[in-house]
């Protein structure tokens, strides 16, 4: 997994990014102001940089032309446009409002690490794998014949694992927001997953909730 760099001053958003980067798998060292954040950076390198703009001491953007090219993903305030279009401008790897919702910004952590790191272009567990740019799965060096939706549905759990989806939002990641079905497509399709892949074990139902895809971090 990744080593990521979360450079944001407020103390409960900086601890609570580094919870959920943590429980999907990532390594995660936290800076709470720009000398800070540039000091762990000269200790040891890093493949991903969380970067607020507003920062005690030096700026984000300050931050980012000194990083070396340190793959960045700039959290910026909801109604800071310039700010974005600045950081992007800079060449950041891409940008988030705050305030923003954690598996939204899982999901950005995860596109920027797939873009910059070669070993993110497979997930292995057990005896499945799945490999990302090809959108193939694998059982035993077998491949499995999925239909989209069942890709779609586990790469969302791959991407969220050892964390709790309900079925309505499994259903919004996965489906869309216009979808007109009900939660029951959801558990369909989990069972298909389960039973293809024999993942049995590793997909858990959340008793009144939904369902979490159980990997060590």
């Amino acid at each position: 997994m990744a080593k990521i760099l979360i450079v944001e001053d407020e103390t409960a958003i900086n601890e609570l990014i580094r919870r959920n980067l943590q429980l999907v798998g990532h390594t995660c060292f936290s800076a709470f102001d720009g000398p800070a954040a540039l000091e762990r950076l000269s200790r040891e390198p890093v493949d991903l940089m969380l970067l607020d703009v507003m920062l005690p001491g030096l700026d984000g953007f300050a931050v980012y032309q000194q990083a070396q090219q340190v793959p960045t993903i700039f959290l910026t305030a909801k109604s800071g446009l310039p700010d974005r279009v600045r950081g992007l401008t800079m060449g950041a790897d891409d940008y988030i409002s705050k305030p923003f919702e954690m598996l939204e910004l899982l999901a950005r952590v995860e596109a920027v690490l797939r873009r910059t790191l070669k070993s993110r272009a497979s997930f292995e567990l057990d005896e499945m794998k799945i490999d990302f740019d090809s959108r193939q799965i694998f059982l035993r060096g077998c491949p499995v014949d999925c239909t989209p939706k069942e890709y779609a549905l586990l790469e969302t759990l791959v991407n969220n694992r050892n964390i709790a989806l309900s079925r309505e939002r499994l259903l919004e990641l996965v489906w869309g927001y216009d979808f007109e079905g009900d939660t029951r497509t959801v558990d369909v399709h989990i069972q298909k997953l389960r039973r293809k892949l024999e993942l049995e074990g590793r997909i858990k139902t959340v008793y009144k909730l939904g369902y979490r895809l159980e990997a060590s971090p």
